[in-house]
């Protein structure tokens, strides 16, 4: 009996540390990796119509460079989570920082638009990161505000759109496209170079059998937050459970065993297997669709705008600016919306850990939808930037919340491979919305995008609705 009162699990652990100067740390890092990958898909926004100018383009090419880079964003989702989940959060740091950076770095030089293409996917790939990034930091934040911090971290997010809009403000009249490629791929260099500060994941240490190197971190995580942790012994696996989903292995009190060796992940498709499982099919199907709905309305607004304050947009009425604007207007409306971002945040993390993810989500889904149904018809330009303004800010915060639950209700042994697999399906969405805000935009067509954009709302919400459970306050599962 004093054995068993003697032994602490990683949750437990974690709360007694609380959220201190050690996880602020890891904020920051982990922040940088999402400022990274927010640049490189808002450049988009940007240079597309520059390269289309100056390479004489046509409408599909210039579709194209958007559409490859979400090509490499599906890859790299599952690449970098498979990495992640059977060889460590940090080896996955090392491979997407490597990757990003040199090929950010050599896309602003491409000669021809064949290696443009080829590079820009390769960027994409290299920033497939975001799953591995809000994985590793949900993994050393205690549960009782997990659903706050995690809204937090996709500030910046939020901080990396801007940023991109402030620079392409600043570069594209004085410079050209290629400097602000190049001066965007600073935040993915960044990562690299401080990749050897950021610690392994205690949670994927502990499933890798490696229970002395997560009790190791744990005691740091304690001496910098100037905390203690609980006495007794690390026992490596969470006693959680989600919908009765999960089967607690057996309690063996030791800091070490080939027990724990033998949970470490297994290569192959076994972690892709286990999502069908019986418990987790219909969540695993469910979240598929839902990030598939939540990219494409995100980033079909997003180009909605880039195209809406377009010069080249001649449809016999005013959409969002008059013919007559200056070049700075894209920068401008952009930036505008963009900053739409962060009142959404706020409002996600004021009621996500008080109403719940699954409450939440809604909320925020029918937001959008409302905010978008006016535009079916053509507004004027302050009521269109409006409300394209309330669009994005309740899509980035359904976007935001969705990336909270979804690492939520799955094990640390699949958990970046499944969230990894998730993002995936939303990049696809990422990938076929140009074809709607670029395609018939560019075509006159405002009426037809916005009643696509709007379906796509409304099975979102649906989806959200027939979640099996709620994921508040409940503790991480370390195994099935």
């Amino acid at each position: 009996m004093d054995d068993e009162r003697l032994v602490y699990t990683l949750d437990e652990a974690l709360n007694n540390v609380g959220f201190g100067k050690f996880q602020f740390l890891l904020l920051l890092f982990a922040g940088l990796g999402l400022v990274a990958e927010a640049m490189e898909v808002m450049i988009l926004s940007f240079i597309g119509p520059a390269i289309k100018s100056e390479w004489g383009l046509s409408s599909s090419q210039e579709s194209l460079l958007t559409s490859v880079v979400f090509a490499g964003l599906l890859l790299g989702s599952y690449s970098w989570g498979f990495i992640s989940d059977n060889y460590g959060r940090r080896k996955g740091f090392l491979g997407i920082a490597v990757v990003a950076s040199v090929t950010g770095l050599l896309s602003a030089l491409s000669p021809n638009y064949i290696l443009l293409v080829t590079l820009r996917g390769l960027v994409g790939f290299g920033l497939g990161s975001g799953p591995v990034f809000l994985t590793w930091f949900l993994e050393f934040v205690p549960a009782s505000n997990r659903g706050m911090w995690m809204v937090v971290i996709s500030i910046f997010w939020t901080l990396g759109t801007i940023s991109e809009a402030s620079l392409a403000w600043v570069v594209m009249p004085r410079l050209n496209w290629r400097w602000l490629l190049a001066l965007s791929s600073v935040p993915s260099i960044a990562v690299l170079l401080l990749f050897g500060l950021a610690p392994e994941s205690p949670r994927y240490l502990c499933m890798a059998g490696r229970s002395s190197d997560a009790h190791h971190i744990l005691e740091k995580i304690a001496v910098r937050n100037r905390t203690n942790l609980p006495s007794g012994m690390l026992f490596p696996y969470n006693n959680a459970r989600l919908d009765n989903g999960f089967v607690i292995p057996e309690h063996k009190p030791l800091l070490s065993s080939p027990e724990n060796k033998s949970m470490k992940v297994k290569s192959g498709s076994s972690p892709f297997v286990m999502l069908f499982s019986s418990r987790l099919i219909k969540t695993t199907l469910l979240l598929w669709v839902l990030f598939f709905g939540n990219s494409f309305l995100y980033y079909g607004i997003v180009l909605l705008t880039s195209e809406l304050s377009s010069r080249q947009t001649k449809c016999g009425s005013t959409l969002l600016f008059l013919q007559k604007a200056d070049d700075a207007s894209l920068f401008i409306n952009v930036f505008i919306t963009s900053l739409a971002e962060l009142p959404g945040l706020l409002l996600s993390a004021l009621i996500v850990d008080r109403v719940g993810r699954k409450m939440s989500m809604t909320i925020t889904s029918v937001l959008t939808f409302m905010f978008l149904l006016p535009l079916i018809i053509h507004q004027p330009v302050t009521l269109t930037t409006a409300l394209l303004f309330g669009a994005r800010m309740f899509a980035n915060g359904t976007y935001t919340i969705a990336s909270i639950y979804a690492p939520e209700v799955y094990p640390t042994s699949v958990r970046a491979t499944s969230c990894g697999i998730a993002s995936a399906m939303g990049r696809i969405g990422g990938m076929v919305c140009p074809l709607v805000a670029v395609g018939m935009i560019s075509n006159c067509h405002q009426t037809s995008a916005i009643f696509v954009l709007e379906c796509v709302a409304v099975f979102s919400v649906v989806c959200i609705l027939l979640f099996p459970f709620e994921s508040k306050g409940r503790e991480l599962a370390d195994t099935f």
